[in-house]
């Protein structure tokens, strides 16, 4: 692990447990909110091990729709892919790293169809639908982003996926020069930028860091949503809870549907004794994925600002059935004991 953790004191059921619940999620949040998906025990090798497939029919009489372009992409890992489908309408990208990723089928003379899969390391089969389009007008965004995907030259995506791999292992030094490397080959690179920012968090570099998410956000436009809430994630970590809220919140208008966001927010909630809001955000992160794990650890530090341990513990358990490997898992044991304790000593007093 990049982050020891402090020496516990002993544990009793009057302990601080929201303090050791925090450090339980926030140790290594910037590693596991911002690099693709990790788990601990696995290394590069299952990290790229997942697959996205599917197929590609017409609507109107459930042809299969042979050579067209399929589109997939996730801003979180910095994957762009295009494929054609086969004779039979079928698609296959393999070698993905777990994220959630945007599929687009874009075809002249239909409606774009676009659905949306997340990857958890094994694979995804999908069949989206073409339906003829009610109009010739095409996006103008839409060929915008493709051409720029299209400009990414293979040595820059090449060095960023070896960074990833690297960030996955836990060789963060050994990333930063893949995503530097990167971003050199192409200087529009905001993606690489942000994970170059996410290496340098973790490394406790905050001024470098600062510099590479301003450096996505400005080569974004603004439209790249994750290098906000790495910022916000930084001044959180400065203990600046306010501004943290305020620059995350301007993430949550780019890209509205981002667990991430909310859960950071959520944590910057709770740093200024906000726990109401801080539940509406991780609610709000459990609305767009149910099985979002890290948000059942900021309902838990919510219910025991609440003193309501019955509730906590639920949460807490909850988080363990969906990361049992998880990296928090041995210090949110730590705190569900703590919990069972104050339970079991006042059961006798009810």
């Amino acid at each position: 692990m990049l982050c020891a953790l402090p020496k516990s004191e002993k544990l009793t059921p009057r302990v601080g447990i929201q303090k050791i619940l925090f450090l339980s999620f926030s140790l290594n949040l910037a590693l596991i909110v911002w690099a693709p998906p990790t788990r601990a025990q696995e290394g590069a090798a299952a990290l790229m091990e997942g697959q996205i497939s599917g197929t590609v029919l017409l609507k109107a009489n459930n042809r299969p729709a042979s050579q067209v372009a399929v589109k997939l992409k996730s801003h979180a890992a910095g994957i762009f892919r295009s494929i054609l489908t086969d004779l039979e309408g079928h698609f296959e990208v393999k070698s993905l790293p777990p994220s959630t990723y945007e599929i687009v089928v874009d075809e002249p003379g239909y409606e774009p169809a676009q659905t949306s899969a997340t990857l958890d390391g094994s694979g995804t089969k999908l069949v989206l639908y073409l339906k003829p389009a009610s109009t010739a007008v095409v996006s103008r965004d839409r060929y915008t982003i493709s051409a720029r995907e299209l400009k990414i030259p293979w040595k820059a995506q090449h060095e960023f996926e070896k960074g990833a791999a690297s960030l996955a292992k836990r060789d963060v030094a050994e990333s930063v020069s893949h995503f530097a490397k990167a971003a050199e080959a192409f200087p529009e690179y905001y993606e690489a930028y942000y994970h170059l920012g996410v290496a340098e968090t973790a490394l406790g570099r905050r001024d470098e860091a600062r510099q590479a998410f301003q450096k996505a956000i400005d080569l974004s436009g603004g439209r790249y949503a994750w290098a906000e809430f790495g910022i916000g994630y930084l001044l959180y970590l400065e203990g600046k809870p306010q501004e943290a809220v305020s620059v995350i919140r301007k993430g949550l208008e780019v890209d509205g549907n981002s667990t991430d966001g909310y859960l950071i927010l959520g944590m910057a909630q709770l740093r200024l004794d906000r726990a109401d809001e801080a539940e509406q955000s991780a609610r709000e992160a459990l609305l767009r994925n149910p099985n979002f794990a890290r948000a059942y650890l900021v309902l838990a530090d919510v219910y025991a600002r609440r003193h309501q341990y019955q509730t906590q513990l639920q949460d807490l358990e909850t988080y363990l059935r969906l990361e049992p490997n998880g990296a928090e898992g041995e210090r949110v044991r730590q705190v569900r004991e703590v919990v069972l304790e104050r339970l079991a000593k006042a059961r006798p007093e009810e």
